[in-house]
């Protein structure tokens, strides 16, 4: 009797690749840009989508999904800041978000009334960089307290990242950050992604980073006047 081995392969992410690609396409259809933001634990990802939505005003209608294995602290907080709706996943362990936690959140969300989305997944730099969670934007949030070889310890976040924003660079000198080495590793990995250095803290660079991210939603004036017409409100 011969024995024959069979080598299966499956790609374990197809399901959740699916429905990303569905999130995706609810987020198209209602003109919405879905950031992704990634990051470790006290990177500031939380702090970043609140100053974030200072800096812009009025100019974009914010709404966010927040990812925790536990709490609601962050979800408080950015409704206390602004925001207009917001969304709370609690994983109960998991180490990520998943598409089918997004598309179960948007079914709480109003997303004609929003221009943008952000989905804070939970804190980790390697889990959240293999799900696709039907995002058009996937950021890497590291900070300078982190240290400037994190693109070295994780690289596969920076390789596949749209923008990289560097937080906390009030305290690049108190942290021995070498800016030199972070560029040209993370330029060694991401030729394209613009790299934003900004301070939660000071405010430093917000109004540039948040000036791009405005330019990355190509609808957001039409849906804005629409949304006026339908309102009957005056134009911003």
């Amino acid at each position: 009797m011969s024995v024959q081995h069979v080598k299966i392969v499956k790609n374990v992410l197809a399901g959740n690749d699916q429905t990303a690609e569905r999130n995706r396409a609810r987020f198209n259809a209602a003109g919405v840009l879905a950031v992704n933001v990634i990051a470790a634990p006290g990177a500031g990802k939380t702090s970043l989508i609140v100053k974030t939505m200072a800096a812009l005003g009025a100019r974009a209608r914010v709404g966010v999904i927040e990812g925790d294995i536990a709490g609601s602290i962050d979800t408080e907080k950015v409704l206390a800041a602004g925001a207009c709706d917001a969304v709370q996943i609690n994983t109960g362990g998991n180490c990520h978000l998943e598409a089918g936690m997004v598309q179960r959140a948007l079914d709480d969300l109003d997303l004609d009334r929003l221009d943008i989305v952000f989905v804070e997944n939970v804190g980790n730099l390697v889990c959240p960089t293999h799900w696709a969670l039907g995002e058009q934007l996937k950021l890497c949030l590291p900070s300078t307290a982190e240290g400037h070889d994190k693109p070295i310890k994780y690289p596969e976040i920076f390789a596949v990242s749209d923008v990289i924003v560097l937080n906390k660079i009030d305290l690049s000198e108190l942290v021995d950050f070498d800016r030199d080495f972070f560029y040209k590793a993370v330029r060694a990995l991401n030729s394209h992604a613009p790299i934003f250095e900004i301070s939660c803290r000071t405010g430093a660079g917000l109004s540039a980073w948040a000036d791009w991210l405005l330019n990355q939603h190509p609808h957001l004036d039409t849906k804005t006047e629409r949304l006026h017409h339908l309102s009957g409100a005056p134009g911003m």
